[in-house]
């Protein structure tokens, strides 16, 4: 890749540098900095969510963003990162009786689809997913794999230090809501230090915390760092030892790995495509609207990029990756869009993940941390699914709208099964994500025109919230107006 130096290098007052320019190589270094530091909070704790390692996931995030800027062409400055959608697939895995192989081979499966999906959207255009999950599906499908993550934190991260989690979640609310610019976007990495610390300090203070496991009670620090003094400083990532690999162990070791590919534990993860669709879609619409560059013959060619390096990371046992919002944000506040910044980025996440040392401190994060900062992490996940209906001004007076989006939601935050034999079951995310999709796509064909054209976003009328008049004549739609303000 060659870049066109912007101007003398420098940056001007209101200038904007174009992700095929580049300033300084001394400012592109700061530059790339800035998105290590923003991408690095996120790239980390969401392996660890998923029991994966954090070490080998930054540094296959540095491999990724390399291959997709050329697979783009160069075209989209974009991170790629440890993708959020997968947490709660792990942990329904792992409640099955999942290892991280199978969570990894599952999402390998979903990379495949997902590059698949962007060859389709490249040779046809994006109308034909557009059509296939509209706003109303796609925002319903992130909500109930948000939610779905509930259970988790309730079962699984809170119980281990309850006080310590509340306060981290207040440090959460805190900082997101109270800093501001770059540091208001990195308030979840600055909560977990400031967990770390704290845990570290009530181990001193307040003595260790009692544990149960598989009905053993335990007394332990919050903070081990057992595996931190054995860690080499330069190394590969560990390999994954089976043989002791347990649940919620803490003397497990994960990192290389083979996927491990299971038909019940793939249907579970496959909504997730959906999501990552969603996801990617947004996030090169964005990059669009700031560098003011029409990036729809490439937006295919991104998403297959994000499917095919997806499988490479989950490949060698790393988490799946999608596009970072925070380093769009970091563009945003510099103006400089130049990829180059990017590459310099994803070389220094390449040279972090060849320090096991450093992999092993983030692995050692106390459970009551991730519990303060999953109890909102989760919920935000959730709700962007009601930010995506806010958006696209979705009508849930029209019960197409409203109907199978219900149904499926539930299902999918209830974990509610569909029991087809003892070894195959469709589990809350995938069934209520089926529902979601093949139920709204039947209700439109079922419904009376005037119904579906309105979910389709023409105007009607309401008599009150929620209730509609009886059909008009064809030739009266014109006439037809919501007198409600929606």
């Amino acid at each position: 890749m060659l870049w066109k130096l912007h101007g003398n290098g420098h940056l001007e007052p209101g200038a904007v540098v174009a992700p095929d320019e580049r300033l300084s190589w001394g400012k592109t270094v700061g530059l790339g900095a800035q998105h290590v530091v923003a991408m690095f909070g996120a790239t980390f704790v969401f392996p660890l969510l998923m029991g994966l390692n954090p070490q080998l996931a930054v540094m296959m995030s540095g491999v990724a963003t390399l291959i997709f800027l050329v697979l783009t062409k160069n075209k989209v400055p974009s991170y790629l990162g440890s993708s959020a959608s997968f947490v709660g697939v792990a942990a329904a895995i792992y409640a099955a009786g999942g290892t991280p192989a199978h969570v990894t081979g599952s999402m390998f499966v979903v990379g495949l689809v997902l590059a698949l999906t962007g060859l389709v959207i490249h040779f046809l255009g994006s109308g034909v997913i557009h059509k296939l999950l509209p706003p109303v599906v796609t925002g319903a499908v992130v909500m109930l794999i948000g939610f779905n993550l509930a259970p988790v934190v309730a079962n699984i991260y809170w119980p281990q230090d309850q006080w310590t989690a509340f306060i981290v979640m207040l440090v959460v609310i805190g900082l997101s809501v109270g800093l501001r610019g770059f540091l208001g976007r990195i308030a979840i990495f600055l909560s977990l230090i400031i967990g770390y610390a704290l845990s570290a300090v009530l181990d001193r203070v307040a003595g260790p915390i009692t544990k149960v496991a598989d009905g053993v009670t335990t007394s332990t620090y919050r903070v081990n760092w057992a595996n931190v003094r054995t860690a080499d400083w330069i190394g590969l990532p560990p390999v994954t030892d089976f043989s002791t690999w347990k649940l919620g162990a803490a003397t497990n070791v994960v990192g290389w790995h083979w996927p491990v590919f299971s038909i019940s534990f793939i249907l579970l993860a496959l909504p997730v495509v959906i999501a990552l669709i969603a996801e990617n879609t947004g996030h090169v619409k964005a990059v669009a609207e700031m560098t003011g560059h029409n990036l729809d013959p490439v937006m295919g060619r991104a998403i297959a990029a994000d499917g095919l390096t997806s499988m490479l990371t989950t490949g060698v046992g790393a988490g799946p990756t999608t596009t970072y919002a925070e380093n769009i944000g970091v563009m945003a506040a510099t103006r400089v869009y130049s990829t180059a910044a990017y590459v310099v980025a994803a070389i220094v996440a390449i040279a972090f993940g060849f320090s096991p040392k450093f992999g092993a401190i983030i692995s050692a994060t106390p459970g009551g941390v991730l519990g303060g900062i999953t109890v909102v992490l989760y919920g935000m996940i959730g709700l962007l699914g009601a930010k995506i209906w806010k958006e696209n001004k979705v009508d849930f007076g029209n019960p197409i709208n409203l109907v199978p989006v219900a149904a499926g939601i539930i299902i999918g935050i209830g974990n509610v099964p569909l029991t087809f034999s003892d070894s195959f079951t469709l589990g809350g995310i995938a069934f209520g994500t089926i529902v979601t999709v093949v139920l709204y796509h039947v209700a439109r064909a079922i419904a009376p025109k005037y119904l579906s054209d309105a979910a389709g976003g023409a105007n009607i009328i309401l008599d009150t919230p929620g209730m509609y008049v009886e059909e008009p004549e064809p030739d009266e739609y014109p006439k037809y107006r919501d007198r409600g303000g929606r």
